[in-house]
């Protein structure tokens, strides 16, 4: 580089972010892992909290009138990343409409994987969802999900219940683990034919090793997906290459 001259052009306050995460209005704790952890990605995340997105209203009441807000946020933080996602699996019921007004992919929920899960393992796909009573047929034809799948909720599960979908500011991580992982067993205890597992939560990335540890299956997580989109706009550099 020493002699070579070097132009930047700027125009914008900060630089460096790949991915942008849409983030819904809470306060529990998240752990590494977890979609709202900066330590859980291996790139820059820029994070950006769409006000009024509570969880009552994403998962539970699946508020349609959300949308604006979450394209509002989107369009502010595309010029500063490569691709978009969300903190929340339920949000695919806005995948199409966000997808189609950005210039950057965006990749709503960890539902998404599901059709490309049930081909790479030629069978049934389990999914453990933070409320299976929430996630109904139009979230799964949302992401493409045509049947061949079982689902598992967590909102029985009583320290996952009260931290994060009651949105406490504290958590006893270790219960929620055993939680998780016992939801998953049960899941493949009532349903042997399951090939594998998909997390809808984004909040369950940080269990997914104990949880295939437990039932010895592939587990397709929020963080295996950003993954698989970051290596698409961030290409690796070959040793041929100058």
């Amino acid at each position: 580089m020493c002699g070579e001259s070097l132009k930047l052009r700027g125009g914008r306050p900060y630089y460096g972010h790949v991915l942008g995460v849409l983030l819904l209005e809470t306060r529990f704790p998240r752990v590494p892992g977890d979609v709202g952890n900066a330590e859980s990605y291996p790139f820059p995340v820029l994070f950006k909290v769409v006000r009024g997105a509570t969880i009552k209203r994403v998962v539970k009441e699946a508020d349609r009138s959300l949308l604006e807000p979450f394209l509002e946020a989107a369009l502010e933080i595309e010029p500063y990343v490569k691709a978009i996602t969300t903190s929340c699996g339920f949000l695919v019921l806005f995948q199409d409409e966000l997808a189609s007004k950005l210039r950057v992919p965006v990749f709503t929920s960890s539902l998404l994987m599901v059709p490309l899960v049930q081909r790479l393992v030629g069978g049934k796909v389990g999914i453990v969802t933070a409320d299976s009573s929430s996630l109904t047929e139009r979230h799964l034809e949302a992401a493409g999900i045509a049947g061949g799948v079982y689902i598992k909720g967590l909102e029985n599960k009583p320290e996952f219940s009260r931290a994060i979908l009651g949105n406490s500011e504290d958590m006893d991580v270790g219960r929620v683990e055993e939680e998780v992982v016992k939801a998953s067993k049960e899941l493949v205890e009532q349903h042997p034919d399951v090939k594998a597992l998909v997390f809808e939560c984004h909040n369950l990335s940080p269990f997914s090793k104990s949880v295939q540890r437990e039932t010895g299956l592939p587990v397709f997580d929020f963080i295996s997906f950003a993954k698989f989109v970051y290596s698409a706009v961030v290409k690796q550099s070959w040793s041929w290459e100058r």
